[in-house]
């Protein structure tokens, strides 16, 4: 594994656009930086494979235990919300996709330091943009990327499960996460999925129907959203979702996937497992470790403590009652560069990766996404 420099295409702002990535600059300074890549080993993309099978079949047995357990409290679930994560664990409902990001320097084994169950983004980015650039740049060269191929498959698999039309929703607002709606949409209708966009806002409820609409009063019988479950448990129309029929895409057992008290219990009952970093719910007495909300996203408030001193904490909105507590990896640095390698599990295949970097070790919503290929 190794950072090469390259020259970016020319034009390269509206090839990237007309695979829909609009959100290519951020703050006057590239998001998408293809300036330069990261090359890879087939030995170093078996390995991260290996793990993010691993990981996810953890990860599964985990939801059993918490379930089996009932657990529900560590992941901030509503006593009301219990029974319907239960149902839908219990039923089989299909989840998409998830992004495990690891901390990987090619050559001990991956570490996982999060797991982005819930809506993952920079999947337009690994999926679409990628795989252009090194169509454009290396006709030859090759990627480990079968993300579009897995994506239709899983909505083929959600249809044969679930009733339609599929609606799919995010914040409208948010062009990140409208686009990444949009490119799922795609491949669901390439599935041959009848679909529908919908705006977060604009679902409601049908108090005679007792049913969720959308904004042309029809029932809403499956919808994919691109919305956070700690979210819209707490939205004044969350308290009808257990006694809806409509089924959610991701279902409602990701509320504990998406919660990063998994990590320490992941590793309590996974203790000899070489993918994981030893994590806690109370912060250790000495060592190097990081301070985690159990919902923060994109790196926001994360503290970094080295010999138990604090050397890095980032801003954010979220709240920081319930955290969580991981050792440090320290990310390998690369041209005073820290990458993490968001490594993709669609429909139960370990199946490509991107990879952000960041000038510091926190990735956080500004941190660049850079592409990769494989060495020959």
């Amino acid at each position: 594994m190794h950072r090469m420099a390259c020259d970016p295409r020319p034009n390269w702002q509206s090839r990237v656009e007309s695979l829909g990535l609009h959100f290519h600059t951020l703050r006057g300074e590239p998001y998408w930086d293809e300036s330069a890549c990261y090359v890879f080993s087939r030995y170093e993309i078996d390995s991260i494979e290996r793990a993010t099978y691993a990981l996810w079949e953890m990860c599964l047995s985990l939801v059993q235990h918490v379930i089996d357990n009932r657990m529900f409290g560590l992941f901030g679930i509503p006593p009301e919300f219990e029974e319907a994560v239960i149902r839908s664990w219990d039923e089989d409902w299909p989840c998409i996709y998830g992004r495990f990001d690891l901390a990987y320097d090619g050559v001990g084994p991956p570490k996982m330091l999060e797991f982005n169950a819930d809506t993952p983004t920079a999947l337009l980015e690994a999926g679409v943009a990628q795989y252009q650039w090194l169509k454009e740049t290396d006709e030859r060269g090759d990627q480990f990327n079968t993300i579009d191929e897995r994506l239709i498959e899983a909505w083929q698999a959600a249809k044969a499960k679930l009733p339609g039309p599929f609606h799919f929703a995010a914040i409208e607002s948010n062009v990140e996460d409208y686009l990444t709606v949009e490119y799922l949409r795609d491949t669901a209708m390439r599935a041959g999925l009848q679909t529908a966009y919908l705006d977060i806002e604009a679902i409601g409820w049908d108090t005679a129907r007792r049913r969720f609409v959308d904004a042309s009063n029809r029932p809403i019988q499956t919808i994919f959203k691109l919305y956070p479950w700690e979210w819209l448990v707490k939205d004044s129309y969350g308290a009808h979702i257990p006694k809806s029929p409509t089924k959610w895409i991701e279902p409602p057992w990701k509320m504990i996937l998406s919660c990063k008290s998994i990590l320490p219990l992941l590793h309590q009952l996974n203790p000899d497992s070489q993918f994981l970093l030893p994590a806690w719910f109370e912060a250790p007495e000495y060592g190097s470790y990081v301070k985690k909300p159990v919902h923060a996203r994109e790196g926001a408030n994360i503290q970094v403590f080295i010999d138990g001193q604090q050397k890095l904490e980032t801003e954010g909105p979220y709240d920081t009652a319930m955290c969580v507590y991981q050792q440090l990896a320290p990310l390998k640095e690369y041209d005073g560069k820290f990458p993490v390698i968001g490594s993709w599990v669609i429909h139960g295949w370990s199946c490509g990766i991107g990879i952000r970097e960041d000038d510091q070790m926190v990735t956080q919503n500004t941190s660049r996404f850079i592409p990769h290929k494989m060495s020959d």
